[in-house]
């Protein structure tokens, strides 16, 4: 991912339990990431599921009207209706104002990110 601008921007959370029927999901997937690229106030995304099928994808975002507009999008709404019929067991998605960011990695050194 690329880095994220200053806060304050917005984090939507989007936890899933997968169900075993795969019908196309990785390729919607794909798209949907592809897709929120395009439009207004995109910032990044981050994801990961694990063997077990439970997956956490962080979107980011620069405002909630973005966001909004998003959920509003035509694929966006498929990709929506077919992760409830057919690819999930549940989710639960979280919006979240980020207010503060730090990063390290190890080249730092001891050095804390925060000083």
């Amino acid at each position: 991912m690329s880095a994220l601008p200053p806060p304050p921007y917005y984090a939507v959370i989007f936890t899933s339990q997968r169900t075993p029927v795969d019908s196309g999901y990785g390729d919607m997937a794909d798209r949907m990431v592809a897709l929120a690229a395009e439009q207004p106030g995109y910032l990044g995304v981050e994801s990961s599921r694990g063997e077990d099928g439970l997956g956490i994808t962080v979107s980011y975002w620069r405002s909630p009207e973005d966001i909004a507009a998003w959920r509003r999008n035509a694929e966006h709404k498929i990709a929506r209706d077919t992760g409830r019929s057919d690819w999930y067991e549940h989710y639960t998605l979280r919006v979240a104002k980020v207010e503060r960011a730090y990063a390290w990695q190890r080249e730092d050194g001891s050095r804390d990110p925060q000083a």
